[in-house]
């Protein structure tokens, strides 16, 4: 290859440690700042002694980091140093700001390709770990994120007899348009129990609809019951409104809280109404929803 001006020079060049001549010693060991260093081959190396340049593999010949005088040296003898040239198209150590993406391969961490969609679980980041850096799947930091979005609903109005009672039936899972849930795991009910389908911290709300039916003062209670044992269930959450003498007035009740689901088989739901007078009516259908519940799974525990 032709060079117009003058030609790039190529190598890793280092100068050695000076090195002490020991009387009737050939061979001694070549280092740069107190490390071993090995030349490819003699022919990589300028070493002058005595203030003459020696012959490659005649004058002297060189063995991994060791370089050995054809004849054993003698006190007054002075290495006076020893260069080395570097391997053949060893760049060293690039000057700053010299290497671009384009350089690299693309399996190189270099910011030029954006990702459009959410990572797979098993793609990969990478993290200082209390200083060492170490590999992570996406699948371990991504966030639970809202997995479960569910909504029941009362079919079929009931009506109280002022005691506190739970709805165990007529209850089933809205989806209709502009309703719809998001698809996968979703909760189970059973007998008016609900069932969480993976664990996380949820938000459980609960909407129910009184209608009034007589003409005395009354208050209507809606209430959230939690069990962590599959067994004993425990009031969490209640909403009460009061109502005056009216006919037939609708009355509206929203509960909520946040469950804390760590077990699928023990953490259920489910749901209570209590009125104070006989005969109001806590209202359900399938035309428009009126008394229905919502499951969000909000993220993980």
């Amino acid at each position: 290859m032709a060079y117009i001006g003058t030609k790039p020079t190529i190598g890793n060049f280092q100068i050695c440690d000076a090195i002490s001549v020991v009387n009737g010693q050939a061979a001694y060991t070549m280092q740069v700042g107190s490390v071993n260093v090995i030349p490819q081959s003699a022919n990589h190396m300028i070493c002058s002694l005595n203030g003459t340049i020696q012959k490659p593999n005649s004058s002297f010949t060189v063995s991994g980091s060791t370089i050995t005088f054809s004849s054993n040296l003698v006190t007054g003898d002075v290495i006076d140093f020893i260069q080395i040239l570097g391997d053949v198209l060893d760049l060293g150590v690039p000057s700053d700001a010299t290497v671009t993406a384009a350089k690299l391969n693309n399996d190189i961490i270099s910011g030029t390709t954006a990702l459009t969609s959410e990572p797979a679980d098993t793609d990969e980041f990478l993290v200082s770990d209390a200083g060492t850096l170490k590999r992570i799947d996406y699948s371990l930091i991504k966030g639970g994120g809202i997995t479960v979005a569910d909504q029941w609903r009362l079919t079929a109005s009931i009506t109280s007899d002022g005691s506190d009672a739970f709805i165990t039936s007529n209850l089933e899972r809205v989806d209709t348009a502009g309703q719809g849930y998001i698809a996968g795991s979703l909760m189970s009910e059973s007998s008016g129990v609900f069932t969480f389908p993976s664990t996380g911290i949820y938000n459980v709300i609960s909407n129910m609809v009184f209608q009034c039916t007589d003409h005395a003062d009354t208050a209507m209670c809606n209430d959230i019951h939690i069990t962590i044992n599959n067994s004993s269930y425990t009031h969490v959450a209640r909403t009460q409104m009061g109502q005056q003498g009216d006919s037939a007035a609708n009355v509206g009740c929203v509960a909520s809280t946040l469950v804390d689901v760590t077990d699928v088989s023990n953490v259920k739901v489910k749901f209570a109404y209590q009125s104070v007078n006989n005969n109001n009516v806590i209202q359900g259908g399938t035309s428009e929803n009126r008394t229905f519940f919502t499951f969000i799974r909000l993220g993980d525990t």
